[in-house]
């Protein structure tokens, strides 16, 4: 029987107030992501895509948020549902959709599959299978830059099961004993991989998993892009001043089961649709576009449509992309 988690108030948090540019960018990105995904997830179903696959549906809005704080030379490093990530971080889709699918012009050459792409260019780092494990790799980019005293930061985003791995206290520990400008983002969806953070955790405020460690931390709203960006420049500005880590907490949801293999049965259709209605997050910024008269309903089918012809670009490459050669089993293997 599911457990609903009734989420903390975030209504006296800070939201930023987005210019018009700035709101049809964050519209425009999230509303890609999730065309992406869906996308993904037929071609999942059409037996296209092979081995795991984890959507990003209904959790746009705090990789968006997040990004338009980041300045050239930030790190970005997640764990296995990343596609968004790769999306908003400005990967091509193309090459996205490719990896997925296996082919040769993937961003890890078909090898990597949905849970291993990487792109220095973009200053994505993954990508990571294991649960957690991405969180001691990205302490560990934030001990770089803190080493070249290079001013740049390194966002570590993680979700609420990874929040109980113990190398999350062992990174915590370090980044603030050596003050290292990391941004720990943890994207409370709830329900990890398929347990209700009230059945799984015995402090399910995840943004007092640092004050042992004296790391400040805040709750967001994470279905609204606008609260996101906030708090996103408090924890990055609070980083670069070279006062260490800042922990948020993302209060999100994600609309699908945990994986494509996971039916979801742990909690109500009533829940899900619930939060669909009510705090989508493109519908809530499509909503204020409207409302401030940012742009007309035909701008909106417009950019949907342009969207919409992008993914389909994508599909169409990655199942025409041919595979990977043989010879690849041999390359970046370490004799």
């Amino acid at each position: 029987m599911a457990v609903a988690q009734k989420s903390p108030s975030t209504d006296a948090k800070p939201v930023a107030d987005f210019s018009k540019e700035q709101e049809l960018s964050a519209y425009r990105t999230m509303l890609t992501i999730r065309r992406f995904e869906e996308k993904a997830g037929q071609m999942y179903g059409m037996g296209l895509i092979g081995g795991f696959c984890h959507l990003y549906i209904g959790q746009e809005a705090v990789v968006v948020g997040m990004q338009m704080v980041l300045k050239p030379g930030d790190q970005v490093i997640t764990g296995y549902r990343d596609h968004g990530h790769m999306i908003a971080t400005g990967m091509d889709p193309k090459g996205v959709m490719a990896e997925l699918t296996g082919r040769a012009h993937g961003y890890s050459k078909g090898k990597g599959g949905s849970m291993h792409m990487f792109s220095v260019e973009k200053g994505f780092y993954g990508g990571h299978g294991i649960v957690g494990a991405q969180v001691p790799l990205g302490t560990g980019l934030a001990f770089a830059n803190n080493y070249r005293s290079n001013g740049n930061i390194s966002i570590t985003y993680f979700g609420d099961g990874a929040a109980n791995q113990g190398q999350v206290y062992e990174s915590f520990n370090m980044a603030e004993l050596w003050k290292l400008p990391a941004v720990y983002v943890i994207e409370n969806n709830r329900y990890a991989m398929g347990t209700a953070i009230t059945r799984s955790s015995a402090e399910v405020n995840l943004s007092r998993r640092g004050l042992s460690f004296n790391i400040p931390g805040d709750q967001v709203d994470g279905m609204d892009v606008r609260a996101v960006k906030a708090a996103g420049e408090k924890a990055a500005e609070w980083c670069r001043s070279g006062k260490g880590p800042y922990i948020l907490e993302m209060l999100t949801y994600r609309y699908r089961g945990h994986s494509m293999s996971d039916p979801a049965k742990y909690r109500t259709r009533e829940e899900v649709d619930e939060v669909r209605s009510h705090h989508d997050p493109i519908d809530m910024a499509r909503h204020r576009i409207l409302e401030k008269k940012f742009a007309s309903e035909d701008a909106l089918k417009k950019i949907d449509g342009e969207v919409r012809d992008l993914i389909n670009q994508a599909a169409e490459f990655a199942t025409h992309d041919p595979e990977p050669d043989v010879s690849e089993l041999y390359a970046d293997v370490y004799r």
